[in-house]
Parts: C-alpha cells; structure tokens; sequence
C-alpha cells in the first residue's frame, strides 16, 4: 500500500504533513481505510455481545478519528489550494465516503448497539455521552435505518449525488471566479479607486507578467470597484461579471453554469426528505435545529422583515435624495448603491472602509485579538514556527489556558490568492477526544480572503475585514477551548447549526467597543491609536443603512427556507422575486444570478438553514448585553461565558447552555438596539 495509508499523513507533532501529500495517493489511501474501517465495524459488532461504551462507541469514534485525520487536509488543500489534479483526486473519493457514511447509517446490527449502550447504561453516562447517543440514534434515523431495503438503497444514491452535485456546484463557482479578469492599462479608468486597492491590481498584473491593473472577481479587486470606482460603466461591467457568476449569463465559460446542479440539488433534497417522512426538506433540516418547527422560522423572519422595513425604506430614499444633489436624477442602479453609499457615509460621517484601513496593520489586529481573547478567558497564545503548511503565508499558533497546559494549535490563512476558494471560513483539523487510549488537542483551520501586503507596506485590513477575522475566531474558539472528551459533541460538533454562529458573532462586539479597539488598532506608519473623533465618526456610522443590511439577510434567510420547502426546482427565482417583492428595497436587474453563486445553501451546511446567521445573532446580542451591563473585560462574566458555552461545545442542548449564560431565555430587544432599529 501507498505511504498515505499508514498515516503518514500526520507529521511527528501529530499535525498534517501537508508537503508529503501526493495525489496519486489520496484515492488509493482512502480505499485503504474504508475497508479496513468497514471490517473492523463488523469485528467489534459481532465480538461485542454487552455493548457499553468503553468496547463499542470509543472504539468507534476512533475509527471514524483515523478518517478525519486522513482526508481533513485533502478536504482543506481543495479548498485552499485548488488545481484540476486535486480536483480529480478529491472528486473520485467523495462517493466513495458518501456510501461508506450511508452504509454506517443503515447498519442495524449498528444501530441496535448504539440502542443497547443509551438504555441499558444510564447510570454509568455522564451527559456528554448521553448527548453524544441521543444524537447518534437520531442521525441513524435520518439516514434512513428505518427504510425497507429499496428505499434505503434509493437514499444511498440520492447522498452519493448530492455529494457530487454540492461539490461540484462550489468547484464552478470557484472556476468562474478565476475565469474572469479584466486588464487597464489606463490608470485614468480607475479614477476613485483607493492607493490600496491600486497597489492590489498592479500587484496582480506583475504577478501575471502583465503591464498595467488587473481586476479580477476575487472580493477585494470587486468590493474595491463596485465602491470607488468613478466610471459607471466600469462598475457596470464588474457587477455583471460577479453577479452572474456560473449562471446562464455570465461573461465567462459557459461550463461553469449551475443551472442544473441547482435544479438537481434541490429535487434530490426533496426526495431525500420525502422518504424520511418528512413533507419537505425545510422540515427535515429543521427537524434538528433549535428552532422548533417551519412555521416558527418564517415568522420569526417575518417579524424581523416588519420591523426593519420601513427604515430600509426609508435608507434608500435617503441615499437616493442624496445622490439627487450630486447630480443624479434617475434611480440608482444595483452598480451605483455601493458606490453612492460610500459617498453617502462619507459625507455624513467623514470616514469609511478605507479611511479606517492604515489604522489597522494585520499585525496588530492579531495581537490585539489575542489580548482581548486573554483578558476574557484567561488564555495565551503563542506562534510557533517551523510547522509544515500549505503555503508561505500561513502561520500556525498555539493556545494554552491559565494553567500553562496546551489546550488547542489553529492554522491561520488569511490572504486572497489565486487557487483558492473565496469567503471566510473555520473548519476542524482535528477534534478533541481524551480518554485512555487517545489524547488529542483540538486543531483549527481559520481562512479568510484579505488583501495581501502591497509592496513594502504590510497588509492593512478594512474595520469590516477585522469583524470577519474576529467572527471566524470566534468559531475557532469553540471548537479550540471545549472540555468535551468525546468527538461528537466536542466542540461545534452535536451544537444546533441555528446556535453555532453564536460565539462567532459574539466575537464580533469587540471590534465596535473603545477598550478593545485600543488593543488591535494603531497606525501603520506612526504606530498612533485611533484617534478619538475617527473613533466617534466610525461608532456613529455603526448602524448606517443597517436595516438595508438586515432585510438583505432576511431576503436569503426566506428565500432558502421558501425554496426548500417547494417542491418545484423550475421556480428558484419565481420564488426569489416574491420574497423581494415582500422584504427587498433593492431590485437587481433580471440578469442577476445572485443565487447560482450561493454556496451556503447549495455547497455548505446552510440548506434550509441560513436564517441561523440571524436566529444565533438573537442570542450573541443578547449574551453580549451582559458584557455591556457588567462590563466588557469583565473576567467573571468572561469566565461564564466560556464555562457554559465555548467549553460545552454540542454536550448540552443550545438553549439550556444559553440559559445557564444568561440567566434566562433569550431576548431580540437587544438585537434591535445593536442594529439602530426603532421599535415603536
């Protein structure tokens, strides 16, 4: 066998050994260990007569341990360091874990185990394992152990195709994102751009040996156009490239259209839920959620669409009378908004997302969030050098708690690049599991899409660029600081995917308060703190067009839950036109393919889900409110906050974590407060 199958995947730090993946390796490594995991399932079945949790579920999760700690950086290489022989390599395995998952999720012989240990060791469970069980019996259901043969043959081939469907949904999204550039050779057509984002263009031009300024799709290159630059056309041009990405009317390969992987995505999810008994596939993503049921969701959304309405319509007015004494008479276009919007916070609070950026040199940002996570929490952390990564700007650090013990190490990836998925995202390494076989510390990866340094200056972030980095930190940390031995309620994992975006938006809160930022900002040149008037005007324009913002993200929210629970692929955008008619004050032009690029519910965990981003800021508002009333550095309120959430990880349910916080159930005044939204 290769090399790969004897797990030469791990270094002797216990880490990835990223610079010994060979490729060629990965399909045969992966056919290696399921078959060896799928004959030693069956050995621990048929010896195990008295199953208990020591000789069946530990066993177990370290087999499914030895999995994750082989394709978890296969899994992340695709996604930060794409090429069309990863590609191949990565998509060749995925049915063969789909089946293997499936397989392990109709075993019955399986499932019959995990039955015995729930009931007939009661005494012997703490509550971690109990959860851990009750979780596990309710995903055997949802695999469909309770089907005849024939229908649990058909949700096999319905879960190997969606694996491939997702997966390829996400590769064409990141195809023709990287299929589009456009050369300037005329600085003159850049007229509005800031020094920043001209620095990025003529540094992504040299990197192609090109002469000029080079554009590209990447967030950074397309944020800088559609908010500065002063040529309409301009903007134009590099709104329809990214609004149309890999749809029918995008400028680049038509190979990268995802038409029908929408339509086959979502007529499978359809059919996977229906045989589960469910009505729809909103219910069945629901079912093991926080929130209690469809109808609970969508007027919970709806209230939120009742209450931000009005001032989101009034915001666009504003903006519109605005741009009216700047000579515009017609109504903005979707190109113009950003841009004009920018103006706009300018001139009513003398600063914007670049104005703010020389204050907050990356170096400082990270020292400062590490300050902040230590004066909460009680933690250190400290950059260790010489481990092997996937690329020259990665950095590897390492957590250690009050008591000088190593509790958790996270990657940290934080520029754009070509080859490399857009976004910002957390995702596990490896998992925390202790017990008398194992030790191991809980490993993260946190990637983000910042611009990179330019020339001899270091990377400088936008005020929102740091929210991101902190959002994402938050995930990391709870997945790092959990207590929980066992993997599947350690961390983020056995969490309610609508309670999960909590510590991450929770972190958040930071970047907004004077305390804090006094820790992660300073001047890039001089080294001099925010200064206070800049600190007020940005405080002041926390909240502009905020309930824009938030009918935005109430659009997404209904119109993923709407598309799921119809049953009719042929209407994604019929039904994305009625949720704008009821919650939008922003119409895009009918070219708009906004949702064939929507990898959060097509290729992520947010299917019938994404209303969690505003279900969890509920509770991250309202837990923060502590902090405001008690204060923000406060250690006791720091400390309770990771004794009842960041350690819990998914060992409790959601709610009763949030309660003990809390000292109540949460409430969405805050919320409100936070956004600037009155409330009559």
């Amino acid at each position: 066998m290769t090399s790969m199958t004897s797990n030469s995947l791990l270094n002797p730090q216990g880490l990835p050994a990223f610079s010994t993946i060979k490729i060629q390796d990965i399909e045969p490594a992966i056919d290696f260990i399921l078959a060896d995991h799928r004959q030693k399932t069956a050995d621990l079945l048929t010896k195990t007569s008295h199953p208990h949790w020591q000789n069946l579920v530990q066993p177990l999760e370290q087999l499914d341990n030895e999995l994750s700690l082989m394709w978890s950086p296969v899994s992340h290489l695709n996604s930060v360091m794409n090429s069309d022989e990863l590609t191949a390599a990565y998509n060749a395995c995925l049915p063969k874990l789909s089946n293997y998952a499936t397989e392990m999720g109709q075993n019955k012989a399986l499932f019959e185990a995990y039955k015995a240990v729930a009931e007939n060791n009661q005494e012997a469970l703490d509550q971690g394992q109990k959860k851990l069980l009750k979780d596990a019996l309710r995903a055997f259901h949802r695999s469909g152990i309770d089907l005849a043969p024939d229908k649990q043959q058909r949700f096999k081939e319905i879960s190997e195709q969606l694996s491939q469907l997702t997966n390829d949904f996400s590769q064409n999204i990141l195809k023709a994102t990287h299929d589009w550039q456009q050369l300037i050779t005329d600085q003159k057509a850049l007229a509005g751009l800031p020094e920043n984002a001209l620095l990025q263009a003529k540094q992504s031009a040299e990197q192609r040996d090109l002469d000029g300024w080079l554009l590209t799709l990447d967030f950074p290159s397309y944020h800088a156009v559609i908010s500065y630059a002063d040529d309409p056309e301009l903007r134009k041009q590099v709104y329809f490239a990214f609004a149309t990405r890999a749809s029918d009317q995008a400028p680049s390969d038509p190979q990268w259209d995802n038409s029908q992987n929408m339509a086959d995505i979502l007529a499978l999810r359809h059919e996977k839920a229906v045989l589960l008994g469910f009505d729809n596939y909103a219910e069945y993503s629901i079912d093991n959620k926080m929130a209690p049921d469809v109808p609970t969701v969508l007027t919970f959304l709806e209230d939120l669409a009742i209450k931000a309405l009005p001032q989101a319509q009034q915001e666009l007015a504003d903006l519109q009378a605005y741009a009216k004494t700047l000579g515009v008479t017609e109504p903005l276009n979707a190109w113009d908004i950003p841009y004009y919007s920018e103006k706009y916070r300018h001139y009513q609070f003398e600063v914007n997302q670049e104005t703010l950026r020389p204050w907050f040199p990356v170096d400082k940002v990270i020292k400062g969030l590490f300050d902040i996570v230590k004066n909460l929490y009680g933690i250190e952390i400290k950059q260790k050098e010489g481990v092997d990564t996937w690329h020259s700007d990665v950095r590897f650090y390492e957590i250690f708690n009050d008591q000088n013990q190593l509790c958790g190490q996270f990657y940290l990836d934080l520029f754009a690049r070509q080859n490399k998925r857009g976004g910002a995202w957390m995702d596990e390494c490896q998992v925390r599991i202790y017990n008398s076989q194992l030790k191991q510390d809980p490993v993260a990866y946190l990637t983000c899409n910042f611009t990179p340094p330019l020339g001899d200056k270091p990377a400088l972030l936008t005020h929102s660029e740091v929210e991101t980095l902190f959002h994402e930190f938050g995930h990391g940390l709870h997945h790092m600081l959990t207590k929980v031995d066992y993997a599947g309620v350690s961390g983020i994992n056995g969490v309610a995917w609508d309670a999960v975006e909590l510590p991450s938006q929770f972190m958040e809160n930071w970047c907004w308060e004077a305390e804090a930022l006094a820790l992660f900002s300073g001047h890039f040149e001089t080294g001099e703190a925010l200064p206070d008037d800049l600190f007020k005007k940005m405080k002041n324009a926390k909240n502009f067009q905020s309930a824009m913002m938030m009918v935005r993200q109430l659009e997404f929210s209904l119109f993923d839950i709407l598309i799921h629970q119809d049953n009719d692929p042929n209407q994604i955008y019929a039904i994305l036109e009625q949720v704008r008619d009821q919650v939008a004050v922003i119409k895009p032009p009918a070219e708009n393919r906004f949702a064939h690029a929507f990898g959060h519910i097509f290729a992520g965990g947010y299917a019938a889900g994404y209303f969690s981003y505003k279900w969890a800021e509920v509770l991250s508002a309202d837990a923060f409110s502590l902090f405001e009333e008690k204060g923000i550095f406060d250690k006791t309120t720091g400390r309770a906050f990771l004794q009842n959430i960041l350690e819990k990880g998914g060992s409790e349910d959601a709610m009763d974590l949030f309660a003990k916080f809390r000292g109540r159930a949460p409430e969405i005044s805050a919320l409100l407060r936070h956004n600037g939204i009155a409330v009559a």
